[in-house]
């Protein structure tokens, strides 16, 4: 089902979680601990999925520095036609806060951390591949 994922994160506890996980349920991943070389990872190979964070700490695109918000609104914008879903990862604890975010970035969903529950974690991935993937 899950063919390769992408992971943009700098915090090395949440990227051995997300190696964790995702050799749990599957699919192939690749880490970034930021988000400059990812273009060249959407462009290698069909992506499944992205999972980002929102605050990154060194990545610029075009000498503009970006966030996880600037980041996805990019991708979604410019790489639309390949159609990847995101999901994006806040420390904010506040929904109507990351409701706008989300709405800002063009992301497809996003998820409250620390992740503590994991079965919501998994029906967030298995909905956003499903929906990419069905149609």
């Amino acid at each position: 089902m899950l063919s390769k994922v992408i992971i943009v994160e700098d915090d090395i506890f949440l990227q051995d979680f997300y190696r964790i996980f995702f050799r749990k349920i599957g699919g192939n991943i690749v880490i970034l601990e930021d988000g400059d070389k990812i273009l060249n990872e959407i462009k290698s190979e069909k992506v499944s999925l992205i999972v980002m964070d929102i605050n990154l700490r060194n990545t610029y695109l075009n000498s503009e520095k970006m966030d996880g918000v600037k980041l996805s609104k990019y991708i979604k914008t410019n790489f639309a036609s390949l159609e990847i879903p995101i999901l994006l990862i806040t420390a904010y604890p506040v929904s109507s806060v990351a409701d706008n975010m989300l709405a800002e970035s063009m992301a497809d969903d996003y998820l409250i951390k620390p992740i503590t529950d994991l079965n919501l974690l998994v029906q967030k991935i298995n909905k956003l591949v499903y929906e990419h993937t069905e149609g």
